[in-house]
């Protein structure tokens, strides 16, 4: 584990997953824990420094969230991020002033008074707000360091405690200069070392999972994504044959996927790969169900009962290889407080309370880029590591409502006319996802001479670095015409077809 280890607490922001991301673009690593969690068990975490969540709750009302003062115990730096901010102003004896209205978009802030933070940036610079109280008054042995047009205390610092505070959003992309804000935090403040790069990530965890595993076999679930080849080739270069890798397929995949996959596993990588066909198990078990929680709880039930069918009749076989990345374990979790549970994801919401094997998640601390950055370090292939995401229930959260083998043949010929439009546009590349969702509803058409009543299908494409938040890709008319064009004269059962323009937060990526 590196040196330098940062400690976000999460006071229910929905993107105090950006705060940890950009500390990690630094150089520098950083979890997320709960703003529950006692000054002891943050301690024991020994965190080099701890950043402060925004939230939408206001300080002092019934039920906020609080801040257990044995942090600021810890002497280690601080910084405080919006609610964060009006948290230290109330616990150090600085005056809020609650507000019925929310201030939301840029504001251009002027440094007031030399701080650390603002070191090698020229003010005023832009920054992105979104509060509703604000502080008043700084606390005893405080500055303020910074100011807007409607904020007289819009920064604050005591830096001979090395404790910072912003009322605005460094992490969010609107910011200008938040990322150089939060890098004089990491390495100017509190004067930490970047040691966390994707090379040493791969060396440490297969010595953790070699001194883990030992002699004992591991069943690897892998789809053929880059997420389980990751994790597939890691565990490989760790224990060598006593890793056997099951691809399951479930009658839930893209077009030709599954003798691709298989095919290329094969080819490329001296892995034990074993390949069953379930096709007919999972659309039984997804029989009549519509509701997406039940789908991901019923297919990811389905697929560890086949694991551990086929571990018995592997030899001393104790653990389950997964590819759960860290939204997958953020937007699966509560983080107590007020954050939300966005979603169960197939990696962590769908198992089982009692397993016979042991689940083993090497990548689980991990942002989707930074797996692609490990993919490349271990060499592997840009088909692979290039390839889109592709959720673990696969088509059944993108045929919405009940799931027929019917629908999703519709489904797997429209997205297939999706993924090679985009190849050939040269826009595979140039967004984080593309896909083709369908609808549960019919709409009125003419083709030819006659009235038609027939399937709607959705396009999905977004831009994004991590997945926690995105934005629908601007694509070209044109090559979203052809898509629609193709879909449906060449996609029996489609009339319609409509594209997402919608941005996470507030959508999500998948529609279920």
């Amino acid at each position: 584990m590196p040196q330098s280890k940062v400690i976000v607490i999460d006071y229910g922001s929905q993107v105090t997953q950006l705060i940890a991301r950009r500390v990690r673009e630094a150089g520098v690593y950083s979890e997320i824990h709960s703003c529950a969690a006692t000054a002891d068990e943050v301690a024991a975490m020994e965190p080099s420094a701890i950043i402060l969540s925004g939230g939408p709750a206001s300080v002092g009302e019934n039920d906020a969230p609080t801040l257990d003062p044995g942090l600021l115990a810890l002497n280690i730096p601080v910084l405080g991020i919006c609610y964060g901010m009006q948290l230290l102003a109330e616990s150090l004896g600085g005056e809020l002033e609650r507000s019925s209205t929310r201030e939301y978009g840029p504001a251009e802030l002027r440094f007031d008074s030399q701080c650390l933070l603002w070191d090698g940036i020229a003010g005023p610079t832009r920054v992105w707000m979104s509060h509703g109280d604000r502080v008043l008054a700084p606390p005893p042995g405080f500055a303020v360091t910074g100011s807007t047009a409607t904020l007289n205390v819009a920064a604050m610092a005591d830096e001979r405690r090395r404790i910072y505070a912003v009322q605005f959003h460094p992490e969010a992309h609107h910011t200008t200069s938040g990322q150089d804000m939060l890098r004089n935090f990491l390495f100017r403040a509190a004067g930490l070392a970047p040691d966390w790069s994707m090379a040493s990530f791969a060396e440490r965890i297969i010595g953790e999972m070699k001194e883990r595993i030992g002699n004992k076999h591991v069943v690897c679930a892998l789809s053929g994504g880059v997420d389980s080849t990751v994790v597939a080739v890691l565990l490989h270069r760790a224990i060598g044959k006593n890793l056997h890798c099951i691809f399951v397929d479930n009658g839930l995949l893209r077009l030709k996927e599954a003798d691709e996959v298989a095919e290329y596993l094969r080819e490329h990588f001296d892995l034990n790969l074993t390949v069953v066909q379930a096709q007919e198990i999972f659309l039984s078990r997804l029989a009549k169900v519509e509701d997406p929680e039940q789908k991901r709880k019923a297919i990811g039930r389905a697929f560890i009962e086949i694991f551990e069918e086929e571990a018995k009749k592997l030899p001393h076989a104790d653990f389950l290889a997964q590819g759960t990345l860290y939204p997958d374990v953020i937007e699966s979790t509560s983080h107590k407080g007020p954050s939300a549970v966005i979603k169960s994801h197939h990696n962590v919401g769908g198992l089982p309370e009692k397993m016979r094997l042991t689940l083993i998640e090497p990548l689980r601390e991990l942002f989707k880029d930074e797996v692609r950055k490990v993919a490349e370090e271990i060499g592997l292939p840009d088909f692979i590591v290039w390839r889109h995401p592709f959720p673990g229930p696969g088509l059944a959260i993108r045929v919405l409502g009940e799931v027929t083998k019917e629908r999703l043949d519709v489904l797997r010929s429209a997205d297939s006319i999706v993924q090679r439009e985009l190849r050939e546009s040269g826009w595979y590349r140039r967004v984080w996802q593309g896909f083709a969702v369908l609808l549960p509803l019919r709409t009125v058409g003419v083709m030819g001479d006659g009235r038609t009543y027939e399937h709607v299908v959705a396009l999905r494409i977004v831009d994004s670095v991590d997945a926690m938040t995105a934005d629908w890709s601007r694509v070209p008319p044109d090559v979203i015409a052809r898509i629609s064009t193709r879909i449906i004269n060449e996609v029996s059962g489609v009339n319609r077809v409509v594209y997402d323009v919608s941005s996470k937060p507030p959508s999500t990526i998948e529609w279920e």
